[in-house]
């Protein structure tokens, strides 16, 4: 079980205290180096066990990366543990497998944010710098729902080489139904 302590430097971290909990080594000890470049007090972990060891040792860290898949667990489990330890932690997850489902369980377990690997360490500051951002202001004329739809399906056709059939397996659709859309234009939008 590994967890080290860094010193910090001199940076935009400002001396916060930072855990990061990644199973990839190389990754670990580069983010951690870079992390204390902005001026983090880094304290990494490789697993979920060593970072639990962290958390019930004292350390309470003002913001943590966190790795979605570790070899002993997800690291959604963590994020709890972190936020019993340090309530206003903030906290970004690391995901190799950007999605919306992720996303949405990332920020209902308490982060902050998610961010697809490879992420760098700039990516990674921004998120624990951002702050509470206020949302914009809506759009005069947002697109209907049908434009959006058809705008994705549109955009996931290009994007199998306007291939209908492995189109139609990505979105999960009969393949007729796919064609029919395709054939028709695009929704017209009310400005």
């Amino acid at each position: 079980m590994e967890m080290q302590s860094h010193t910090q430097a001199a940076g935009g971290g400002e001396g916060r205290k930072l855990l990061i909990v990644e199973d990839d080594e190389a990754f670990r000890v580069r983010l951690a180096r870079a992390m204390e470049r902005r001026g983090y007090a880094v304290t990494t972990a490789e697993s979920t066990h060593a970072a639990d060891a962290a958390l019930a040792a004292g350390l309470a860290p003002d913001c943590a990366v966190v790795d979605l898949k570790l070899g002993d667990g997800s690291g959604l489990d963590l994020v709890p543990r972190i936020r019993a330890a340090a309530p206003a932690a903030r906290i970004v997850i690391l995901t190799g497998y950007g999605n919306i489902a992720t996303s949405v369980a990332a920020i209902k377990a308490g982060a902050v944010d998610d961010l697809s690997k490879p992420a760098d360490a700039d990516a990674i500051d921004a998120a624990l710098n951002a702050g509470e951002r206020p949302l914009p202001k809506p759009p005069e004329h947002p697109m209907s729902a049908d434009r959006v739809r058809w705008e994705h399906i549109q955009r996931v056709f290009e994007q199998c080489d306007r291939n209908v059939s492995e189109t139609a397996r990505r979105l999960n659709m009969h393949r007729r139904t796919l064609q029919r859309i395709l054939a028709k234009h695009a929704p017209r939008e009310n400005v």
